[in-house]
Formats: structure tokens, sequence, C-alpha cells
């Protein structure tokens, strides 16, 4: 299989125009420089630059902007209140009340940042669905609603049966909950656009410009295929590719793969099932498929957990084509039987998956001035905009709430060495498979496949 662009990102380059950027060809100094060129990496120069204009602030990517996990994702604009039980648990209540609050606040902030700066990332602030197919996903359903009632933040509801079926299109779900703070946005129009406007308010960016080394001190130098930066503060941007670079992290993340298929355009086929809005649905398995549609008409729908890397490594199949295609129509089907199967594309993209499921960050050097974030096990959209409000706040020394959160004091917990970890993820996943498997047939799972996949659910959903 050869590489391909991204479906979102190829659908970008054609709509959004963009200056040439040049990679880096002689030494330079900066006050931050950022190493990444994806979400992480734009939102947080963009927020730097904001609070402090006077600061010089360099983005590098080793390739394009864009073309890695923030151009090919689902584009689904989900929360941290799903995940407020974990919260509660890894950080306490007042900071798991805080992030649930501060997440949902982010569908906004994004859809308002867009407006404002003339942003058109097709952003729809529409809501979201979680869905139970089968009877013990609905008996835990609303297990989330109960526990952020009892705090008194929930904005999530019980839908009938009628409702969820009307609002998700599918007759395959069963049951469901909503809530208002959600939706969608396309991928690879958002972070082009958060390129266009970066370069605008004077972050320089430096393409095709590849991170080899880092010497710290004072102040850090970094080291390029092509020259070097010297930076009083260095913010690492690069998610899935940390283990790489940073060994010490490849006990923390293990990469997953998310698989997803796009259809061709058929508006007036999804009237019909009556997938007229940009809410992105769920449904309850420990490895999720979700799905959502799109501007011109299509349908997106993927699915989290398929492939893991063995000791992290970022493998060709994570920019193909994706192996899982049958697998990918074979649930289409099952959830929208009346569509054809015009599926026109097929991706595959790395996931940085963290042993809580939630996203960390941290700093790396004895001087406190190079800094990090990854771990967003596959709800980066919204959550690579709070990730922003912590790399700045860090990189500008401020002593603030995201400073101080203890999500920013570095990883919770390791996964077991390779090949142990490898071994490990492979048997939990065909649990998970066969406890689905036999719940969708209203079987009783086996025991032991039970046990095993509580290690995956302990750590939370792979959402998208």
């Amino acid at each position: 299989m050869s590489l391909i662009q991204p479906f979102w990102f190829e659908q970008a380059l054609k709509s959004v125009e963009l200056p040439e950027i040049a990679k880096l060809n002689k030494n330079i100094s900066a006050d931050v420089c950022i190493v990444g060129g994806g979400y992480t990496g734009l939102w947080t120069a963009i927020k730097i630059k904001q609070q402090a204009p006077e600061q010089r602030v360099v983005l590098i990517e080793k390739g394009v902007c864009g073309q890695g996990a923030s151009g090919r994702n689902g584009g689904c604009m989900l929360t941290f209140a799903t995940k407020f039980q974990s919260l509660i648990r890894f950080f306490g209540l007042a900071e798991a009340i805080r992030l649930v609050q501060a997440s949902e606040q982010a569908v906004d902030d994004i859809a308002s940042f867009c407006q404002h700066n003339h942003i058109d990332a097709e952003v729809k602030v529409d809501g979201c669905i979680y869905t139970a197919t089968n009877q013990p996903q609905a008996r835990s359903l609303t297990q989330p609603i109960d526990l952020l009632s009892q705090h008194g933040i929930n904005n999530w509801q019980q839908l009938s049966t009628e409702q969820v079926i009307k609002q998700s299109g599918s007759s395959a779900n069963l049951a469901g909950i909503a809530s208002h703070a959600g939706g969608s946005v396309h991928p690879g129009k958002l972070v082009l656009g958060l390129v266009k406007h970066a370069l605008s308010i004077g972050i320089e960016i430096f393409q095709h410009t590849e991170y080899q080394d880092i010497q710290y001190g004072e102040l850090a130098i970094i080291k390029t295929n092509a020259a070097k930066i010297i930076a009083k503060k260095v913010v690492f941007a690069i998610n899935a590719w940390m283990g790489k670079h940073f060994k010490r992290f490849n006990r923390h993340i293990t990469l997953v793969s998310s698989d997803m298929l796009i259809t061709q355009p058929m508006p007036e086929l999804l009237e019909d099932i009556g997938l007229v809005h940009g809410k992105a649905i769920a449904d309850s398995r420990i490895f999720v498929h979700y799905y959502r549609t799109t501007q011109d008409g299509r349908l997106m729908l993927g699915k989290g957990g398929n492939m893991f890397a063995f000791n992290n490594r970022m493998l060709p199949a994570f920019e193909q084509p994706s192996q899982y295609r049958p697998m990918l129509e074979q649930a289409f089907t099952r959830f929208f039987p009346t569509l054809p199967n015009a599926v026109e594309r097929t991706w595959t993209g790395a996931s940085d998956r963290s042993t809580t499921g939630l996203p960390f960050f941290g700093s790396l050097s004895a001087d406190n001035n190079v800094f990090y974030g990854l771990g967003y096990s596959g709800n980066g959209v919204v959550q690579s905009f709070l990730g922003g409000d912590i790399l700045s706040s860090m990189a500008l020394s401020l002593d603030n709430a995201w400073t101080q959160s203890p999500m920013a004091k570095g990883p919770l917990g390791r996964f077991p060495p390779e090949p142990i970890r490898y071994l490990g993820a492979n048997l939990v996943k065909h649990s998970v498979l066969r406890k689905e498997r036999a719940e969708d047939q209203g079987r009783s799972s086996l025991w032991l496949d039970r046990q095993m996949s509580k290690f995956a659910a302990a750590a939370g959903k792979a959402d998208k």
C-alpha cells in the first residue's frame, strides 16, 4: 500500500489558501520554539502570542502542518463529561468539575474562534450522542448522568428509543444519552485555518524541518535536519511521535489505530434517515464506533482500537488506507442498512493512548523550560484546545489553574514493558471483541473475557 494524503487534508488544501511555508535554512533564536504543527502545537503558539504578542514564537514541523493526527481524525468534538469518574479518581473532585466545564466551554470557544477569525472549519455545535447497541450497554449508559447530576454539572439527558433512533439515524441504537456540548468540525480545514491565522499574527512556521535532538540548559538548543534554534522555552507537541524521541514515555502511552471510512456525497439519502445535523455520535463499546455527517452530505464512520504498534513504532500502516475496511463496511451496513455501500475512501490514524485514557502534560528539564503534552487517547479535537491553555501557561511561566492542575504534573501509571504490553493488548482486544459479540447476540459472555475486558475499560473508552 502507498502512503496517501489524509482525506480531510486533501479537501482542505483545495479551499484554504496558504502562503508558501519555507524550510528552516539558518540558525535562529526564539523566545519559544514549538515542535509539532498539529492542533496542540498551533493552539499553544496562538495562545502564547495572544497573551504575549512581543514574544518570538517559532514552530517547526517535520512534514506539512496537519498531515498527522490533526488532519486525519474523525472531527468529532467530544468533552471530558463522560470521563468524569476517571477525572475524580485521578485529579480529585474540584479539578474534575473544572475540567468537565472547561471542556464543554471549549466547544463553544473553538466555534467562536473560527467565526471571529474567519476560519471556515465547518464547525457544527449540534451536540453529541452516546448510544447503546445492546442491553448490557444500555444498562450502564446513564451512569455519567447520575454522577454529573450528583455534583450539579449535568448537561446530558436520556433519550427514548424513538428519540435515539430518530436523532442517530440508526435503528441499531437501542438507547442513548445526549448533550448540547459537542459537535463536529472539518479536521483539515481547522488545522490549516489555524496555520493561516498563526502566520497572520506573527508566528514563524517552518515545514519540512525535522526535530533531531535537544541540548538542555538555560537556553535550550533544538537541532533540526537543517539548522539550530536557540530558545528560552521549548514545547514538544508531537503526540504519537513522543516515544520515538523520548524513550521515557514509552511505558506511559501505547499507539493504537483508529480506522475510518467516508462515503461519497449522499445528502438526500442522509436526510431520509434523519441525519441532517452535525452531531457527533458514538456507541458504548470499549473500542467505539463513531460517526457523523459532513457539510457536503457525506457520512464518516470510524472505529478505534484495531491495531497496536509493537514498542510504539510509528507503523507505515498508520498512514495508509485502512486494513480493516471489511470490518468498517460491515459496521456501516449494520448501522445503516438502507444506505448504499458508497465508500469513497478509508484511512488510518495513530492514537497515543495513555494508561488513564486522559492526556497529560509536564516539564522535561531541570531548568523547567522544556514542556510537553500528549496522551489524548483518541479524544483530542477539543482536549488539544485545552492543551494549548496548559502549555501556553507553562511556556509563559504563569501561576494559574492550568499550571497548578494535576493534569500538568506528568503521566500517571505505566503499561507493562514489551513484549508483554503488545501481547497483552492484543489478548485484551480479542477478549473485548468476543465479549461484545456475545452481547450483540444476546448471549452471556465468557467470565474470562469479562475480566480481561476490564483492563481496557479501566482506562476509559477509546473515543474520537
